[in-house]
């Protein structure tokens, strides 16, 4: 099984069991709560009947007009300011609800407004978390060299615990401002700015719905909607260290599968080019026979004549060991003086055998010039070489 396939299937089942373990602690924890909250409203409910002798058909009247007059608490919605914090909650997802398009026109215009927005500014965040997290990189690096330490490279541990640290730091921040401006308490502040800038957007606490701040209070409307828009680049800086990563793995195994298959591939090619490259080179060797001399075409022989040749070589010293490109001799073109029996022998002497392309050279003898070209061994060597004087004897066979 793949290591893709079973990384997904861990995670749709750590997905199902964090779910299971989550409904469950829910239920511990806001069920009791609910019944109790349920209970004093049907008490509270029953009093102002009987107090105002309220039917029951008055007083789901007034609960619709009270509804529907809460929004409107805040102040108009849909001037510029309102507009544009509706339009902030659309494109990052965060969709508090306490505002919403009345009209049908408004209703298809936010549709196509979410289509195009929410993809842009999800690109948008991962771009600024990026170069956030290269700045970021950058500043640790500089302070690394400032203090002196051994290690300046900037490790992955280093700027997940700076994008944490930054992450809690811009939720205390906001958390005190909220706190002031509001009248929330702290704790109600956090969880306010926790739930907006993971775009959880719950509704139950919403900035900005007191007293007609959205006309009243500019100031604190510009910090709002820079706190909303900074502090998600913040988060997205850290979901972009950490959690992107993961979330491409997939991609990344399949690359690395396509990338060894393909070296794979190109390693198969190479071995079976270099193959038919040694084939080829074995067919036709050139083998050049020194100055004054051309060029034969020859092939190796087969490793067990080499063998055989070679062992032959050993035991007969009379018999020449290979075929000189240098020849080691006295002539006429040359004046050199005569060059002893020890150096004839150590000179450019190679012991290889060759099989010619259409003969092999055998039973030659050098006392006698044929038709080769090649002159008896009396009138091509010196007195000092006597041991060439001897008969060569070399096998001829056809190929």
């Amino acid at each position: 099984m793949k290591k893709q396939n079973i990384r997904t299937l861990s995670l749709i089942l750590c997905m199902f069991s964090y779910l299971l373990v989550g409904a469950a602690v829910f239920d511990a924890l806001e069920s009791e709560s609910e019944s109790s909250r349920k209970r004093i409203l049907e008490e509270k409910r029953t009093d102002l009947r009987k107090k105002y002798s309220f039917s029951d058909e008055d007083y789901r009247e007034i609960e619709r007009v009270v509804l529907q007059s809460e929004p409107h608490r805040a102040g108009k919605q849909w001037k510029f300011a309102g507009s544009f914090y509706f339009a902030i909650t659309v494109i990052t997802t965060i969709g508090y609800g306490h505002a919403a398009p009345g009209t049908d026109a408004g209703k298809v215009f936010c549709m196509f407004y979410a289509v195009l927005g929410i993809p842009l500014t999800l690109v948008m965040f991962q771009s600024l978390g990026e170069r956030m997290n290269t700045f970021v990189r950058f500043l640790l690096k500089k302070l690394k060299k400032c203090f002196h330490m051994r290690k300046t490279e900037v490790s992955m541990e280093n700027m997940v615990l700076v994008g944490f640290l930054s992450c809690i730091g811009t939720l205390g921040i906001g958390a005190a401002a909220f706190s002031y401006f509001e009248g929330w308490t702290y704790f109600h502040s956090y969880y306010y700015c926790f739930i907006t800038l993971t775009t959880i957007g719950f509704g139950d606490f919403v900035a900005l719905q007191k007293n007609e701040a959205l006309q009243k209070k500019p100031p604190y409307v510009a910090f709002s909607f820079m706190y909303i828009l900074v502090g998600l680049t913040v988060i997205g800086a850290f979901l972009n260290l950490v959690v992107l990563r993961f979330l491409t793995m997939n991609s990344e195994d399949e690359r690395r599968d396509a990338e060894e298959r393909a070296s794979l591939r190109r390693a198969q090619n190479n071995i079976n080019l270099q193959s038919q490259m040694i084939s080829r080179s074995r067919s036709s060797i050139f083998l050049p026979l020194g100055d004054m001399t051309s060029q034969i075409n020859l092939i190796p022989l087969m490793q067990e004549d080499l063998d055989r040749n070679l062992r032959r070589s050993s035991n007969t010293t009379s018999r020449v060991g290979s075929l000189c490109t240098c020849m080691c001799y006295r002539s006429h073109f040359c004046d050199s003086p005569a060059i002893s029996h020890h150096e004839a022998l150590s000179c450019h002497t190679n012991p290889v055998y060759y099989n010619s392309i259409s003969f092999k050279i055998d039973e030659i003898s050098l006392s006698t010039r044929d038709n080769t070209g090649f002159s008896t061994p009396e009138r091509a060597f010196s007195p000092e070489c006597q041991c060439y004087r001897n008969l060569i004897a070399v096998r001829r066979k056809s190929v």
